[in-house]
């Protein structure tokens, strides 16, 4: 496992807004997109989407996003005008159909301009609050405004929006067969820094077993000569460091016999070469999400 040491350090104050606001967003990805619809005191609806974005709460169900100040000029956004006098929102989400729409909608049109007609995406009527939704979003929160909470009043200054879902709207064609969001089929895209988004698609989805109700033997429990391996990074490291228990003797044995021989006999006169080599294969096994494998692999060359 290696590490590195060239990190540069700054102090925010001694920071210019916009290369603290690069640093931010440049480092804080990918964001998911609040889509917000809002509506001003006349019923003029506005479509705005948004990156200082999550949900924060289940019970009661919580979003919050921020529709910051300009950092140049210092102006506030037509969404935070509106749901100050009415204190309603929809936060739409953002899948790949519909992000060049919603990167249209994100233009400094000026106030009272509908960014439904500019960006050509259609009004649905909401069941309980006044701001129309986007229709071809997968998935619609009708929210009511619990709090605005103002972060300051210079340029690049947020504005949280404490959002309570008060209605879901899922189109259940991103649904799987238990009648849960399928994550591959609603495409969700997301804000990186400077112009660039990531799409989360098959291609740059992977799965991790998530511990809720398990607990991995963690580094502490990894033999010293896997924890000081040159091969295994830090990562690899904390993968194998998930797993509930070690494959036991007669398992790696059982393995080594089927999987392993030809390797062994291969290096039988350069232990180095040979345990470097498993440590190799180890990692592929990582790689495919073969934890058990990985483990026998490397627990064999002890059993030598």
């Amino acid at each position: 496992m290696t590490s590195s040491n060239l990190m540069i350090s700054f102090d925010p104050k001694d920071l210019a807004v916009p290369q603290m606001h690069q640093y931010l967003l440049g480092a804080i990805g990918p964001r998911p997109i609040a889509f917000a619809s809002t509506v001003n005191e006349d019923g003029v609806p506005n479509l705005a989407p948004f990156s200082f974005f999550n949900v924060f709460s289940a019970n009661p169900p919580i979003l919050i996003f921020s529709p910051a100040r300009s950092g140049r000029l210092n102006t506030t956004k037509d969404t935070y005008e509106n749901v100050k006098k009415v204190p309603e929102v929809v936060i739409n989400v953002v899948n790949f159909d519909l992000v060049h729409q919603m990167s249209l909608a994100s233009s400094p049109y000026s106030s009272g301009i509908n960014e439904f007609t500019k960006s050509g995406l259609h009004e649905l009527e909401s069941l309980k609050v006044r701001p129309p939704r986007v229709a071809e979003s997968p998935v619609q929160f009708e929210c009511k405004v619990n709090q605005v909470i103002e972060l300051g009043k210079e340029g690049g200054a947020g504005n949280l929006i404490i959002c309570e879902v008060v209605q879901f709207h899922i189109d259940e064609r991103i649904l799987d067969e238990k009648g849960l969001i399928d994550q591959q089929k609603i495409d969700l895209v997301a804000r990186m820094g400077g112009n660039w988004y990531c799409r989360a698609n098959e291609n740059s989805m992977f799965e991790i077993e998530k511990p809720i109700t398990t607990c991995g033997i963690g580094f502490d429990n990894i033999p010293k000569d896997i924890l000081n391996s040159d091969i295994l990074s830090g990562n690899d490291l904390g993968q194998l460091g998930g797993i509930e228990a070690l494959p036991d003797e007669t398992e790696v044995n059982e393995f080594k016999l089927l999987e392993l021989s030809d390797l062994f006999v291969t290096l039988a006169d350069d232990a180095q070469d040979l345990e470097k080599t498993l440590h190799q294969k180890a990692k592929v096994f990582l790689k495919e999400n073969k934890l058990k494998e990985a483990w026998m692999t490397l627990l064999s060359f002890n059993n030598n």
